[in-house]
């Protein structure tokens, strides 16, 4: 096994190209199952109806393409719309847990974090009928100073985490925590991080979120063929709300106020994802996290 950073991390030797490796790139697609103004106004605002249009579309496309996904859901939307998420899982998809209230794990204490994911797990275990084995942080609060989550997280039952993104950022990232899944080195956890590219010294975040809706599609699928053959599986992360071309104006016309840089940043270029994760999705072989993760173990020599 070998250690980057302290961090354990298993090999990949059946996503290296050969004779054996798949055609097109592996790819784990998750989705943050979370309401717009919740996720990036604040947890003091409402659930709102548009959550529920916003991931049904999703889940056509995903159906479309016959794709399973990972679904971290926000369970304060589980328990406004439970039948969504049974909706989701009776379509194949694996249920993690986002946490309940979007809190970032900067803003509160360890005490607090347990709190909220113990909620999570009960509100999901109750919809869905099994406790989730995944969890990723609301907005990757997952940073130097917040690693405590890892062992909460691993004496609570969870076998992952997607919850920290190896680059720099004003507000989230380990810029130099590993890019591949790994084990980590304190608690019996994995992290599965978002793909980044490793380029000019440093990684670049390519294949999720905002960052897929302002990089070129073809730039972003580039880098996934790129980091197949640096012997990864690729983590693609999208929210359904990016597929919600108008949803910005709609809410704003609700009455929820949107500071004119937000409504510029949140709004632009939203009608390009759908037709972008269409072409993903006929490039790449989807799997869930919790498959890939099961690989993993199965690799794993303890030392």
């Amino acid at each position: 096994m070998r250690r980057i950073f302290g961090i354990q991390r298993p090999g990949f030797g059946s996503y290296r190209d050969g004779d054996d490796a798949p055609r097109r790139p592996t790819c784990a697609l998750t989705v943050d199952l979370e309401d717009w103004p919740v996720a990036v106004l604040g947890a003091d605002h409402d659930v709102s109806e548009r959550v529920v249009e916003n991931t049904k579309r999703l889940l056509q496309i995903l159906a479309w393409h016959q794709v399973r996904a990972t679904f971290f859901v926000l369970t304060c939307v589980a328990e406004r719309f439970p039948e969504l998420v049974r909706e989701v899982r009776d379509a194949g998809h694996e249920i993690a847990s986002h946490g309940h209230a979007h809190e970032r794990l900067t803003t509160i204490s360890p005490r607090r974090f347990e709190a909220d994911v113990c909620r999570s797990i009960d509100v999901l275990a109750d919809i869905v009928g099994r406790r989730p084995v995944g969890y990723r942080a609301p907005a990757f609060s997952v940073v130097e100073s917040t690693r405590w989550a890892g062992p909460i997280l691993a004496r609570l039952g969870f076998k992952y985490s997607s919850s920290v993104f190896p680059i720099h950022h004003p507000r989230y990232g380990i810029p130099d925590a590993p890019r591949a899944l790994h084990r980590w080195n304190n608690c019996d956890l994995f992290e599965c991080p978002p793909t980044t590219l490793r380029t000019l010294g440093r990684n670049w975040p390519v294949a999720g979120g905002g960052y897929f809706r302002l990089l070129p599609g073809a730039a972003a699928r580039w880098a996934i063929r790129h980091v197949h053959r640096e012997g990864m599986p690729a983590v693609v992360y999208l929210h359904p709300y990016e597929l919600d071309v108008h949803g910005v104006k709609a809410h704003r016309d609700e009455g929820v106020h949107v500071s004119p840089m937000r409504r510029l940043t949140q709004s632009l270029f939203r009608s390009r994802t759908e037709s972008r994760l269409h072409r993903l999705l006929d490039s790449v072989v989807c799997r869930t996290l919790e498959d890939l993760v099961a690989d993993a173990c199965s690799t794993v020599i303890s030392t």
